[in-house]
């Protein structure tokens, strides 16, 4: 199986992480950030079909999270998946030859950016309507309450989808039934394209959970090592049977909702305030205080990667016109 980046030790419950380990988080949230600028300057070319939703700025929410999860846990994901599937171990070259349309893709080509789904590496499907994936988690944690099994779903959703049904609905079951759920609301302020203020009449998402009596987390979204250590939390809360947690992590989406959004409804100095004092890797480099050389070395590690995704997808197989009328059931 591909490498993606260089194997590390999983990571141990520990209240310090360790320089190795922040050093491994690092070289994930790199690799998520040059593969999705990669993606966004090939998409701009015009070698990509669809959409296409990046989520730069948002990469540590993906990586802690991620690294919080046990192999076997499963996940449900938004129109901005990239980040979420590479930090679960989905390879640059699957992901990337997906994204193509390929047959080599994750998804056989099937899927894009909106829709891919990985199934070895517990990725239940991006979903490109908003807040799609939600009653898929319950499911999934119901069965694995049934079969006794000590697994968790994960769900990631964002501000906007807060306000919707089948939040509400889902986040009611997992509740009731006290399945092994951990709800991840990465608050971007911005709902697409709409401020909190206009969509939702409170502040601090954490009240969303009050109205379930869910045990709810709040976490700086822009730092990785917090957002991992409150889902390990919230993982063993689930995974030791005593209920759903919501986790919200406030972040910052520093691109538009989509590759090319003029973003009118947004200061153009409040994109460069955040830019500048809100990326997420910028804030480990700084907490790391890693020498000139050693970043080099990540940056050529996961350049190596990202620019192989694509000589990879390029090669790749593309599907025939009568494939499209496989695996449809209705």
């Amino acid at each position: 199986m591909e490498h993606r980046l260089t194997p590390v030790a999983k990571v141990e419950a520990r209240k310090t992480l360790s320089e190795e380990q922040l050093r491994h988080f690092l070289r994930e949230m790199l690799l998520i950030r040059r593969f999705e600028e990669k993606v966004e300057e090939r998409f701009r070319a015009g070698e990509l079909p669809g959409f296409l939703h990046v989520a730069i700025g948002q990469e540590a929410s993906a990586v802690g999270v991620g690294q919080a999860m046990d192999d076997d846990d499963v996940f449900a994901s938004t129109h901005r998946a990239h980040g979420h599937s590479l930090a679960r171990g989905t390879t640059p070259k699957a992901l990337m030859a997906e994204l193509y349309g390929k047959v080599e893709g994750v998804s056989h080509g099937y899927g894009g950016s909106m829709h891919l789904y990985d199934l070895e590496h517990g990725n239940l499907g991006a979903n490109a309507v908003i807040g799609g994936g939600l009653p898929g988690i319950v499911g999934a944690a119901l069965a694995f309450q049934f079969r006794n099994e000590p697994r968790v779903a994960v769900a990631f959703f964002g501000d906007g989808a807060s306000n919707i049904g089948t939040w509400h609905e889902s986040a009611n079951l997992s509740q009731l039934w006290k399945v092994p759920v951990v709800w991840v609301l990465e608050n971007n302020w911005w709902a697409e394209s709409t401020p909190n203020s206009q969509h939702a009449p409170i502040t601090d998402f954490t009240k969303r959970a009050d109205a379930f009596d869910m045990r709810s987390l709040k976490v700086d979204g822009q730092d990785v090592e917090d957002v991992y250590k409150a889902a390990q939390r919230a993982t063993k809360h689930a995974r030791d049977g005593k209920g759903p947690v919501f986790l919200l992590a406030n972040t910052y989406r520093l691109t538009g909702h989509y590759v090319g959004d003029p973003q009118v409804y947004r200061a153009r100095e409040e994109v460069r305030v955040v830019r500048q004092t809100q990326d997420p890797i910028e804030k480990l480099k700084a907490k790391l205080e890693l020498g000139d050389e050693e970043l080099a070395e990540f940056e050529r590690e996961v350049g190596e990667l990202v620019a192989g995704s694509v000589a990879f997808a390029k090669a790749g197989t593309d599907p025939q016109p009568e494939d499209a009328l496989k695996n449809v059931y209705a």
